[in-house]
């Protein structure tokens, strides 16, 4: 019997509207917890789900049956509800767009490492210059004009 077996992983990066870090430390690892939760509902299971008060890194094994866009949109649509709900941020809201980069299986204990080690990483890079590096590393071209909100 046939099968189809894919196996792609995504390093998705957002953040708060403008940058606000509006994520309380209390808060951080029960909305990570609950983002874990809505990419295991969607067949495209966590890898590594973390961040700091402004925004989330996730890497996650992309489901056979549903795309990209679909999963960040659940992700942010369902996060942001729990946020203002749960999370006590009634006014919370994510940045409209996101990054999201492919990843090898070579690089994986990398990007998760990366991605536990947040906290300390962003004492010397603002979110911003940790996202323009990626897009530069990644050869995605952009307008700065329209990649923040």
């Amino acid at each position: 019997m046939p099968q189809s077996l894919s196996r792609v992983l995504v390093h998705l990066i957002f953040s708060t509207k403008h940058r606000e870090p509006m994520i309380g430390s209390e808060v951080l690892p029960k909305l990570h917890g609950y983002m874990v939760g809505i990419l295991k509902n969607l067949q495209s299971p966590s890898i590594q789900t973390g961040g700091v008060h402004d925004h989330v890194h996730i890497c996650f094994a992309l489901g056979r049956t549903v795309t990209q866009a679909q999963v960040v949109e659940e992700l942010k649509k369902s996060s942001s509800k729990w946020m203002k709900n749960e999370g006590g941020c009634p006014g919370f809201s994510w940045q409209a767009g996101y990054g999201a980069f492919s990843v090898s299986e070579s690089q994986l204990e990398a990007v998760v490492n990366y991605i536990k080690n947040q906290e300390e990483h962003h004492r010397k890079l603002t979110f911003q210059e940790e996202y323009r590096t990626f897009l530069e590393r990644h050869h995605v071209e952009y307008d700065e004009r329209y990649v923040w909100d």
